[in-house]
């Protein structure tokens, strides 16, 4: 859950032909030049889901250079912005790393630009509550239901914003089925008010340094930033992760490499460490998988 961080632009596509023209006399490739051990090299672009930022540029990122040699510049964000990005064309990705299936959905067919014509569920983890552990709050949220605790005069409370991420919309109906299951009107008001509501890199900053109290996040980005937190108790909510090359990604050949790092043993190590649930093998939705990542897929 990590606000959209745009790590690379238009200087970055700038530098890139400028160093091409003045070395075009070998070749200059950003994608799938081989270095001189003999693996390639170059840049993949992937577009994540803002609560797996933490892992791929700590983990995943440097552990598949390693392995790749190819270099992946994440772009960490809510899904449904970096849906919207790609839709729009406001930048390009290879790769699409969503926190739901239902986000996917949106690029598929040819009146959303057909931008994506599979996607393949990976690993799930379920929406806990994170807590700031010096808060006043933290001994309540050990000891007490999470949903009295959140409603105390003073509370803090964050997620995400639901038109932007997933974990917003899981956010809004945990609060609306406690609501109703213990007859808690004051959780229905925090489930409509904006006031809540924050992008996702400044919601996990707030997190850290206690300007909130707890926000709602998944248990595998918890895991991943450092964060305690309480389970929701009588509530059964979960983001599941997809991935997809996006239709004419510029970078085919390191895209397809790390969806395949991503989702071998060492990809799935680095994810099991944040305790994500894997599913293994992947299973796919929709058509068109290259023939160089059917073997990794269950249709």
């Amino acid at each position: 859950m990590v606000a959209l961080t745009q790590r690379r632009g238009t200087h970055i596509a700038a530098f890139l032909a400028i160093a091409c023209m003045g070395l075009a006399a070998t070749g200059c490739s950003s994608s799938s030049s081989p270095s001189s051990k003999g693996k390639p090299s170059g840049d993949v672009y992937v577009f994540s889901a803002g609560s797996l930022d933490t892992l791929m540029t700590k983990s995943v990122g440097p552990a598949f250079h390693a392995a790749t040699g190819y270099t992946m510049v994440d772009t960490s964000a809510g899904s449904s912005t970096l849906a919207a990005n790609i839709k729009n064309k406001v930048a390009v990705a290879d790769v699409f790393v969503s926190a739901s299936p239902a986000v996917d959905a949106t690029l598929e067919g040819s009146a959303n630009g057909d931008w994506v014509s599979w996607y393949a569920n990976f690993a799930s983890s379920p929406v806990v509550l994170g807590y700031y552990p010096k808060s006043k709050f933290a001994k309540d949220l050990q000891t007490m239901p999470w949903y009295k605790v959140i409603t105390m005069p003073g509370f803090r409370l964050g997620r995400t914003n639901p038109t932007q991420d997933p974990g917003g919309v899981l956010a809004v109906k945990a609060l609306d089925e406690t609501a109703a299951a213990q007859h808690l009107p004051a959780l229905k008001t925090l489930a409509t008010e904006t006031s809540d509501e924050y992008v996702e890199n400044t919601e996990e900053a707030d997190i850290q340094t206690g300007q909130l109290d707890a926000s709602f996040m998944y248990e595998a980005d918890a895991n991943a930033q450092g964060s305690p937190f309480v389970p929701l108790t009588g509530v059964h909510l979960s983001g599941e992760y997809v991935i997809t090359v996006v239709n004419k990604a510029p970078h085919l050949a390191a895209a397809e490499a790390f969806i395949k790092f991503l989702l071998g043993p060492k990809g799935q190590a680095e994810m099991r460490a944040d305790h994500f649930g894997i599913v293994s093998p992947a299973v796919v939705t929709g058509s068109g998988v290259p023939s160089g990542l059917a073997s990794l897929f269950k249709s």
